[in-house]
């Protein structure tokens, strides 16, 4: 599995264009509409959040109370 060494985000005028660059230097670019930005976003929040002690080492960490859902 490659790992992500960089990326980066460009707007065009209707989208917007991820580059993914892995550590051997491979540059992969995805266009992405808005919507579908968010969506990563969002995703990423809430992966992030469900695993924060793990990824972190502490809950909640530079963070306000937790969501309630």
């Amino acid at each position: 599995m490659r790992q992500l060494a960089r990326f980066a985000i460009s707007v065009r005028a209707d989208d917007f264009v991820l580059h993914l660059e892995d550590d051997a230097g491979e540059t992969i670019d995805f266009a992405a509409s808005p919507e579908q930005l968010d969506a990563v976003i969002d995703a990423l929040d809430e992966m992030l959040s469900e695993n924060e002690e793990e990824f972190l080492g502490a809950p909640n960490a530079g963070q306000g109370p937790p969501r309630q859902t």
